[in-house]
């Protein structure tokens, strides 16, 4: 793949796709010459970066660039580019939700109220675990 030349607009796209969440600015809260961003990951660390002000299309140099990606952004070049061209934010451990899993709190009640077990439950679609707890509700079975 052909990359771009990294810039500064390119990294905050990414801050900005990737829904980091911007905690100092250049104007004058912080007294810095940076915006800095920060991203919570599921695995308990915080990621931070800083974006030199004002925020255009300055090149990063190659030392520069490799840190941020490598320390800062924590994501391959592959990854960068991917986000800040189409949107696609980095995958970063976080387990996929499928899309019919069932809320945690319908799974409470069908084991603790209604007394299934995990297998049981893990077996039903939303739908059967709705009907089953609706049953359970009206007829106490």
């Amino acid at each position: 793949m052909i990359f771009s030349q990294p810039a500064r607009e390119a990294h905050e796209k990414f801050c900005r796709a990737e829904q980091w969440t911007q905690v100092r600015d250049a104007r004058g809260r912080t007294g810095t010459h940076h915006v800095t961003f920060e991203l919570a990951l599921a695995d308990g660390r915080v990621l931070r970066t800083r974006i030199s002000h004002p925020v255009d299309r300055t090149a990063y140099g190659p030392s520069r660039w490799s840190h941020i990606l490598r320390d800062q952004l924590d994501v391959t070049e592959d990854e960068f580019w991917t986000c800040v061209r189409d949107g696609i934010p980095p995958k970063r451990g976080a387990p996929d939700v499928p899309a019919q899993a069932l809320p945690a709190e319908l799974v409470y009640l069908l084991r603790q109220r209604v007394g299934l077990g995990e297998a049981e439950i893990a077996g039903m679609t939303r739908d059967e675990a709705v009907t089953r707890l609706n049953r359970y509700w009206t007829t106490g079975s």
